[in-house]
């Protein structure tokens, strides 16, 4: 339970999940027929990128947000960066702008390029820090460094998150997570029950705070969340059994 050279999962923010739905949607402009294309073809969503392209005053910012998260659907990133790109260079509000370069950032970071998703999270925050995405930028960010080796700034970037947004779950659980790392074990669980209360709740997260109570003298309930993040596991293995 001690091993601290353990792989450690843990939530990169709202990033394509709530209140982007990313992963569900199929824009209007990418509807194909499936009797002439198939609709994952490769060369499909290029051509829909470049008739935008090319006729700039008819370029929709939103829709190529929506282009950008199919790539990602289709676990084509490097796309969807680009994509991310274009729609925050053609929006024309704050809001849209920052939400496109948030997830300019989560593209990079499932492509592993931290150094450009900080870049991307950087100029998202930079648009407005008190704004709808700013909190899930931090977050984001805060991974983001941690991953890039700067962890002490990722710390503040985590706590920076949850003082915008106090209510954003996925955060208190990152937050908690970089103060386990810099050994502020009792905060650490301060911050795990504060997700939870939120509503989150994963196998990762549970082991963590075991790890935290252990290292606070609480073996008891360390062991307890141990065995329920075992059993949290279980569950999930089953259910994709099912």
């Amino acid at each position: 339970m001690t091993d601290d050279s353990r792989d450690h999962k843990f939530s990169s923010g709202q990033g394509f999940d709530d209140p982007y739905r990313g992963f569900d949607i199929d824009p209007p402009e990418l509807d194909v027929d499936p009797t002439q294309v198939d609709p994952v073809d490769s060369h499909v969503l290029p051509d829909l990128l470049d008739d935008a392209a090319f006729n700039s005053d008819a370029v929709n910012p939103e829709t190529l947000l929506d282009v950008g998260l199919e790539y990602v659907r289709l676990n084509r990133h490097e796309q969807a960066t680009e994509t991310f790109e274009r729609a925050a260079r053609f929006a024309d509000d704050d809001r849209l702008e920052q939400e496109a370069w948030v997830n300019k950032g989560v593209a990079h970071a499932e492509l592993e390029e931290y150094d450009a998703a900080i870049g991307a999270y950087r100029e998202a925050i930079a648009i407005d820090e008190n704004a709808e995405h700013a909190a899930t930028a931090e977050t984001n960010l805060a991974y983001a460094l941690w991953e890039f080796g700067h962890t002490e700034e990722a710390l503040e970037h985590a706590e920076r998150a949850v003082e915008i947004d106090p209510r954003f779950a996925e955060a208190w659980y990152n937050r908690g997570f970089f103060l386990n790392e810099r050994g502020l074990s009792e905060e650490a669980v301060h911050a795990f029950d504060n997700a939870t209360r939120l509503g989150y709740r994963s196998v990762e997260m549970l082991e963590e705070k075991a790890i935290a109570l252990e290292r606070i003298g609480e073996d008891e309930r360390a062991e307890e969340v141990a065995e329920e993040a075992e059993s949290l596991r279980q569950n999930q293995e089953q259910q994709l059994l099912e």
